[in-house]
C-alpha cells in the first residue's frame, strides 16, 4: 500500500516504525520466517494474550459512564463527600447476567448485575449489586456451590435445570430470590427498564459520629418493563446482544437513561428488635417501616470509547467504601469484601487498580503497595517504602479509622447463622411477594415460567421437592405448579 503523507505510520507497541503491515521477514521468498522479525512476534504474542479470563460470574455484560448528582440533603445520615447535596461525581455502570458466559444471550432468565463505580474525591466508591433487592443465599460459604449449580455439568458441559433446582430446594433461603427470578423481573426488557439495588445492608456515619443502617436503591426513570419467556427466547436467537445494543444505541442517540437514587435508613438501635434480621440478604426491609428517602439522580451519558479497556478491564469491589459509608454484619457483604478484590488480582493482574478505568483519579493516592506485574504508578524515590517511618511518608488517619464498620458482637467463634427474629422464615417474604405484590396476570406468568423451567429436565427426587418448595411459598401456587408440570409431562 502506498504511504500517504497524512496517514499515520504503523509502529510497534513501543513506538518503533514498522516496515510492513502485510509481509513477514523470511530467508528468501521460499525460506522460513526469521525469529528476529520482532513485529511479527509481537503481533502473534499480543493476539494470544489479548483476552483476559472472563469473569467467573457476571461474564456477559456492558456499561457506560455518567454522573451522580446529589439533589437532597442527607448529611444527618452520612459525612461522605460524594453524598453532599449539590455534589456531582463521575460514575461508571456495568450491567450483566450472572450465570452466562461471554457469548451467552442477554435475554436468559437470570438476575442482572447492577455495578456502579463513583470516582469520588475521597477515593472510589463501588456499589456492587443486582436488579433484585435480595439474593439466593445468606452465607458466603454457600456462594461457590450456588454458582456452580447454575453453571454447567462437568461431563456434558451443558446447563442443567435439575442441578439448579436440586440446590434451590435444598436451600430454602433461596425462595425469595427464586420467586423474583421466575416472575416478570427475571427478564428485564432492557437494562434501562430495571431498578438497581445495593442489596446489602450498609452502615453510614455522620459528622457527629452517629451511625445508621442503610440500603441503597436506584429506581429506573424509564419505568419497569419486562420480556415474556417467548419474547426472550426469540431474542436469544435473533439478537443475542439485545441489552448491550440497546444501551449503546440509546446513549449514542442522546437519549440518556437515568435512575432516581434513594435510600432506606434504620436507626442502629432498632435493628435488634426488628421483625426479621435486617442483615439477612434474603430479606427486604418494609418500605412502610423505613420509607424510601430521595437522594439524587444517576444519569448515563457517555458510551465506552473502547469496550475492552473501559468495560472488560473494569473492576468493582464492595471493599471500596469511602469515609462516611461502611459495612454491616451482613455475612454475604463481609465475604464479598475479600472475594471481589481477590478475583480482580487473578483476572486482570496485581495492579488492576492502576488501570485508567479503575484508577481513583479524583482522589490523592498515598499507598505503600509497590511493584508487581504491570506496575506503572509509584511514589517518588524520596518516599519511604515502609510504615511507620521517620521520613515524612504517609501515615494512617485516626479520623477515618472505624468507618468501615463498628458494631457490637461477642467474642465466641460460632457457626450458628443469623440470630433469628420473629418473622425470619425463609418462605415468608416470598409468599408476600406472590400474594401482595403480584397481580393475577403476574401470578399466572409466574406459574408458566416455573412450569416451563421445571419441565426442562428436572426429575425425582428433586421434582417432589420443587412442589413442596412452592407450596411453602404459597399453597395455591404450589398446587398450580404441580398441576402444570404433571399435565406438561403427560403431553
Amino acid at each position: 500500500m502506498t504511504q500517504n503523507a497524512s496517514t499515520p505510520r504503523t509502529t510497534s507497541n513501543t513506538g518503533i516504525p514498522v516496515a510492513s503491515d502485510d509481509q513477514s521477514l523470511t530467508a528468501g521468498p521460499q525460506g522460513p520466517i526469521l525469529l528476529h522479525d520482532h513485529y511479527l512476534i509481537e503481533k502473534m504474542a499480543q493476539f494470544n494474550r489479548e483476552r483476559v479470563p472472563e469473569r467467573v460470574v457476571h461474564a456477559k455484560g456492558g456499561g457506560a459512564f455518567g454522573e451522580l448528582e446529589i439533589t437532597h440533603d442527607i448529611s444527618k445520615y452520612t459525612k461522605a463527600a460524594v453524598l453532599h447535596q449539590g455534589t456531582k461525581t463521575e460514575a461508571l455502570a456495568r450491567f450483566s447476567t450472572v450465570a452466562g458466559e461471554q457469548g451467552s444471550p442477554d435475554t436468559w432468565r437470570d438476575p442482572r448485575g447492577f455495578a456502579l463505580k463513583f470516582y469520588t474525591t475521597e477515593g472510589n466508591w463501588d456499589l456492587v449489586g443486582n436488579n433484585t433487592p435480595v439474593f439466593f443465599v445468606k452465607d458466603p460459604i454457600k456462594f461457590q456451590d450456588f454458582i456452580r449449580s447454575q453453571k454447567r455439568l462437568p461431563g456434558s458441559a451443558l446447563r442443567d435445570h435439575n442441578m439448579q433446582w436440586d440446590f434451590w430446594t435444598l436451600s430454602p433461603e433461596s425462595a425469595h430470590q427464586v420467586t423474583w427470578l421466575m416472575g416478570d423481573r427475571g427478564i428485564p426488557k432492557t437494562w434501562r427498564n430495571m431498578d438497581g439495588f445495593g442489596s446489602h445492608t450498609y452502615q453510614t456515619v455522620n459528622e457527629a459520629g452517629e451511625r445508621f443502617w442503610v440500603k441503597f436503591h436506584f429506581k429506573t426513570d424509564q419505568g419497569i418493563d419486562f420480556l415474556t419467556q417467548d419474547e426472550a427466547d426469540t431474542l436469544a436467537g435473533s439478537s443475542p446482544d439485545h441489552h448491550r445494543q440497546d444501551l449503546y444505541e440509546t446513549i449514542d442517540s442522546g437519549d440518556f437513561p437515568s435512575w432516581t437514587f434513594k435510600i432506606q435508613v434504620m436507626p442502629v438501635d432498632e435493628a435488634e428488635g426488628y421483625k426479621f434480621n435486617p442483615f439477612d440478604l434474603t430479606k427486604v426491609w418494609s418500605q412502610k417501616d423505613y420509607p424510601l428517602i430521595e437522594v439524587g439522580k444517576l444519569t448515563l451519558n457517555r458510551n465506552p470509547r473502547n469496550f475492552f479497556n473501559d468495560i472488560e478491564q473494569s473492576s468493582f469491589e464492595p471493599s471500596n467504601v469511602v469515609p462516611g459509608i461502611g459495612f454491616s454484619p451482613d455475612k454475604m457483604l463481609l465475604g464479598r469484601v475479600f472475594s471481589y478484590a481477590d478475583a480482580h488480582r487473578y483476572r486482570i493482574g496485581t495492579n488492576y487498580s492502576q488501570l485508567p478505568v479503575n484508577y481513583a483519579k479524583n482522589a490523592e493516592i498515598n499507598t505503600y503497595s509497590k511493584e508487581g506485574a504491570m506496575s506503572y504508578r509509584s511514589n517518588g524515590p524520596e518516599v519511604p517504602v515502609y510504615a511507620p517511618n521517620s521520613y515524612g511518608g504517609p501515615h494512617a488517619s485516626e479520623q477515618a479509622a472505624g468507618d468501615e464498620g463498628l458494631w457490637s458482637f461477642d467474642g465466641d467463634a460460632l457457626r450458628t447463622g443469623y440470630v433469628e427474629h420473629p418473622e425470619d422464615g425463609d418462605f415468608v417474604q416470598a409468599g408476600q411477594l406472590v400474594r401482595e405484590v403480584m397481580d393475577d396476570d403476574a401470578r399466572d406468568r409466574l406459574v408458566d415460567n416455573i412450569v416451563g423451567h421445571v419441565l426442562d429436565g428436572v426429575k425425582e427426587p428433586v421434582l417432589s421437592r420443587v412442589f413442596e418448595y412452592w407450596t411453602n411459598v404459597d399453597p395455591d401456587l404450589g398446587k398450580k405448579v404441580e398441576a402444570g408440570v404433571r399435565e406438561g409431562a403427560q403431553g
